[in-house]
């Protein structure tokens, strides 16, 4: 991946920086997913679920109320 990388950097297609530079950022962690198999599949799962109840009390102020709420149902 990091020849790959090197190689279009050097080749100057610039349709191709977008996806380079995503790579460079995320290096490690694209990494990390073939040598230990781990993905942030359950953080997202639960930032979706955290989303959709949200959208489902839009209106409540209390602050305090929505955050029981959802230890309550997700904890």
């Amino acid at each position: 991946m990091a020849r790959w990388h090197e190689s279009v950097r050097q080749s100057g297609f610039k349709a191709f920086n977008t996806i380079s530079r995503s790579i460079e950022h995320h290096y490690e962690t694209i990494l990390n997913y073939f040598d230990n198999r781990s993905t942030n599949a359950s953080a997202e799962s639960f930032n979706a679920k955290i989303k959709a109840f949200r959208s489902q009390f839009r209106g409540v102020r209390s602050v305090e109320f929505f955050l029981f709420r959802l230890t309550q149902l997700y904890a």
